[in-house]
């Protein structure tokens, strides 16, 4: 079948109608069959254990851990929830590095759990925080404690880079690994790397458990602080710790965790012919560029991320966001206007962080995962390729620009 705009007037932003006949959303949405969630919950209900560290709990927890090659999985509410424990776990004070291109709960997190971030900029080749810029603030900036490094969009900053420079100027580093579910360097997963790292298991990413994550580590003090302060039950020895929280993992999370790692294999296949089919898809128009993930030896495809070059595009990517918005395809910027120019860091941020600021403006991010299907997928493509082709008509129509 063939989809096109033969004319701006075909476009929804114009009066036509959309593409798609209902919104497809970004993000990887997998989810287990109605018959593998039913039997599971079932025996959430037999066993009448809902949660605290329940069986199937500590079930996922064991699987993980052998997935990431690592001591310690420590399951938890949400990543966010796993960033804060962090802070406190590794008893951090002061000022800690981080990009300003993530997402803004990375930086709320070190605000809740009483430390100052530090932003840094992204690299212009490969789009993750700039080790340039990193060393540059330890050397510069008083009070650092820590070094918060970010792996974005199923790539990765240099991990063992970065744990040389924390090395070199005293400071921790621990990672925020929310996009890096599956990502291997050097045939290891990522999850090894720092002090510890965090993983997110929001419905956005590979694996899901609805909402949720994990922190994982190789250091056992480290792991018995995390258990104690994820509840004040604790799990396993009693160790001192700062304070306790509310993290628990509950049994109906661990059960649909379960059940997507078992598929996950299939997902991550289907997250790679997706990508594959929009290399195809894109190649050829200009003033796109699909982004491939960096510093990984394998990634998961859960972030389609494209570049936007306005002068060869002919329209900005905010346009082009209008324009695929009103076709039902909900694509999204990325981090825009980056955490600096946020509040409330906007009057914080001292260093210009001119990469950040020119990737946010550029970046978009398309849909990708369960819900984007190969017929999806093209008439995504030729909505993004009939609207370089009538940008003039449709920039002129004033209705296309935000």
């Amino acid at each position: 079948m063939t989809y096109t705009k033969h004319t701006p007037l075909d476009f929804a932003l114009l009066g036509g109608p959309p593409m798609l006949d209902k919104l497809l959303p970004v993000g990887q949405l997998y989810f287990p069959s109605w018959d593998r969630y039913d039997a599971a919950m079932r025996g959430i209900f037999e066993r009448q254990y809902y949660t605290n560290h329940g069986p199937l709990a500590q079930q996922f927890e064991a699987r993980l851990a052998d997935f990431f090659q690592v001591k310690h999985a420590i399951c938890v509410t949400n990543g966010t929830l796993g960033l804060i424990m962090a802070v406190k776990a590794l008893g951090l004070q002061g000022r800690v590095i981080v990009p300003a291109m993530t997402s803004i709960a990375c930086a709320q997190a070190l605000t809740w759990a009483g430390v100052q971030p530090v932003f840094c900029d992204a690299d212009p080749d490969t789009y993750q925080m700039s080790l340039e810029h990193v060393h540059m603030l330890l050397e510069r900036e008083a009070g650092i404690c820590a070094i918060l490094g970010v792996n974005l969009w199923g790539g990765s900053c240099d991990p063992q880079a970065l744990e040389r420079l924390a090395e070199r100027f005293g400071v921790e580093v621990y990672f925020d690994s929310a996009h890096a579910f599956a990502c291997t360097i050097a045939g290891h997963p990522l999850g090894r790397f720092g002090r510890l790292e965090v993983f997110s298991f929001h419905q956005s990413n590979l694996l899901s458990t609805t909402e949720g994550g994990c922190i994982t580590t190789n250091d056992d003090a480290l792991a018995a602080r995390l258990r104690n302060i994820r509840s004040s039950y604790g799990a396993g020895p009693a160790v001192e710790v700062p304070l306790t929280s509310n993290g628990r993992f509950s049994e109906a999370q661990a059960a649909i965790g379960l059940l997507n790692l078992e598929s996950c294999a299939e997902a991550l296949s289907n997250n790679r012919a997706s990508f594959e089919q929009y290399q195809l898809l894109l190649q050829a128009i200009p003033g796109i560029e699909l982004l491939t993930a960096r510093g990984v030896e394998q990634t998961n495809y859960q972030h389609l991320v494209c570049e936007i070059d306005e002068t060869l595009f002919g329209m900005s990517r905010d346009a082009l966001l209008a324009v695929l918005k009103a076709e039902n395809i909900d694509a999204q910027r990325l981090y825009y206007p980056g955490i600096h120019r946020s509040a409330p860091y906007v009057d914080e941020c001292a260093t210009a962080l001119p990469q950040t600021d020119r990737l946010c403006g550029r970046l978009i991010q398309l849909p990708i995962g369960a819900l984007a299907s190969t017929e999806k997928i093209a008439q995504i493509g030729a909505v993004i390729a009939a609207a370089q082709r009538h940008a003039g008509a449709l920039a002129t129509s004033n209705k296309a620009v935000l």
